[in-house]
């Protein structure tokens, strides 16, 4: 009995090795990578590898690092806001209200479709359509609900924001609707012969029961709209900076050192923004 326990531990080891080596090549030693060239030192011609905190003082030193970090959370919290209850609405609507299968799946894949571009393609799509001379201020003209060009509507933290929601929404509804799949109809008949109402049934049943598809769609936005920052350029005419700009900059200013000290503290922000989401649910149920 010793011995097929022992074998089985083998087997399971050997079984794991492929992927805990890929893992360990492409995403740990990339890390640990970045974090020893942090503390390097970067002159004007060369790059010195040295063990200094000179990057993570200026970094902490500089009133525009909390700039742009501020920026960066309010993008994420708006973005978040907008693509939950979009999100919610769309995963509601086709869990609840689609009877048949066979609908909700062509009406889920009807949601898939801007996703068979990429995030580039769709992101300036939305420049014609917002610019001065675009689609949207001839619209409100010819109405006659402005005279003249609305200029906010592009180069802006609202186009930004605009561009995030579109780009993100679809991480929010695929694992909402995903947990509301697996709601037991039954406890929504229960609670209806209860006497429950339909808000009711919402707040006390439905949502509840809906917070592990929250949270996963939760750190899936977050996490890529603190990561992005070419949307942050393109749709803000490079008004506007966040997280990403910053280490994007430092990259083509060849300031290896600063943008890896720079990327070391976002990937420590996300970490940390991410134990605290799983704080308030256990995803571990639906995954």
């Amino acid at each position: 009995m010793k011995k097929l326990l022992e074998n089985r531990n083998v087997t399971g080891w050997l079984m794991v090795s492929p992927l805990a080596a890929v893992l360990l090549v492409f995403l740990v030693m990339p890390i640990v990578l970045i974090v020893i060239v942090s503390f390097w030192r970067a002159t004007e011609f060369s790059i010195i590898p040295a063990f200094e905190w000179d990057n993570y003082a200026f970094l902490f030193g500089s009133p525009v690092t909390y700039t742009v970090f501020l920026n960066t959370f309010k993008y994420a919290f708006i973005t978040w806001a907008f693509t939950l209850v979009i999100g919610f609405t769309v995963a509601y609507y086709l869990a609840f209200h689609i009877r048949s299968l066979t609908w909700q799946i062509a009406l889920f894949l009807l949601c898939t479709i801007p996703f068979w571009t990429s995030n580039i393609i769709r992101m300036i799509s939305w420049i014609p359509f917002l610019g001065r001379n675009g689609i949207a201020n001839s619209t409100l003209m010819s109405w006659g609900v402005i005279d003249e060009p609305v200029e906010w509507l592009l180069f802006s933290d609202f186009a930004v924001i605009l561009a995030f929601v579109h780009l993100y929404t679809l991480f929010m509804v695929v694992p909402i609707f995903n947990t509301m799949m697996r709601i037991d109809k039954s406890l929504i008949e229960a609670a209806r012969d209860a006497g429950a109402n339909g808000a009711q049934i919402l707040w006390n049943v439905i949502i509840p029961l809906t917070k592990p598809g929250i949270m996963i769609g939760t750190i899936f936005v977050v996490t890529l709209v603190m990561g992005d920052f070419i949307t942050v350029r393109f749709m803000s005419g490079s008004q506007s900076a966040n997280v990403g700009r910053l280490i994007s900059n430092d990259i083509a200013l060849l300031q290896y050192p600063s943008a890896s000290a720079t990327a070391i503290v976002l990937l420590a922000t996300v970490l940390i923004t991410i134990g605290i989401l799983l704080r308030f649910v256990d995803i571990r149920k639906e995954l």
